[in-house]
């Protein structure tokens, strides 16, 4: 199990995102924290999750993984509202598509917690022996509207989560 500590890309006082990480087999298990001290942060309503587009535009908990050495890559949305998305990209922001193999994603969000984990099988899309590059971001909205982008690390000059450098975890 890897802990990790997100980053804002700009200031965002008082909110503080945390979790793990862990790969057994081929199972990945991802856990966030977030620590919303002034409670400032919108979390969409909770209701029958359904596969959606957009999910970035307001509080989302996204996580990215690539294949060691290829530059093919997954991205993975998860909102707090039950709603989520994975897309498969050939390379940096090249031939995005909806992965269709995975037709749900088994993940949980506590709202009193303000916490949210997934746990599911990578086999339909990773096979278990290749090494994964992850980079696990957020993206989240205040009550005043204020949008934040959270990663491990920010490599560009503005907040970009498909830069592959910023997949700094080894799975």
């Amino acid at each position: 199990m890897k802990s990790f500590v997100l980053a804002p890309f700009d200031i965002a006082l008082g909110l503080e995102l945390t979790g793990d990480i862990a790969r057994t087999e081929n199972r990945l298990r991802l856990h966030y924290d977030l620590f919303d001290e002034f409670s400032e942060v919108v979390i969409p309503a909770a209701h029958s999750p359904q596969r959606r587009n957009n999910l970035w535009q307001t509080t989302c908990f996204e996580f990215f993984l690539g294949v060691q050495n290829s530059p093919q890559y997954w991205e993975f949305n998860l909102s707090p509202s039950g709603d989520w998305n994975v897309y498969r990209f050939e390379s940096y922001r090249t031939g995005m598509q909806e992965e269709l193999t995975l037709t749900q994603l088994p993940f949980e969000f506590d709202a009193i917690e303000k916490s949210c984990t997934i746990d599911f099988d990578l086999s339909p899309i990773i096979q278990a022996d290749q090494l994964l590059n992850v980079s696990i971001t957020a993206v989240i909205q205040t009550l005043d509207e204020q949008i934040t982008y959270w990663a491990i690390q920010h490599c560009g000059a503005e907040a970009d989560f498909h830069l592959r450098e910023s997949f700094v975890l080894d799975i």
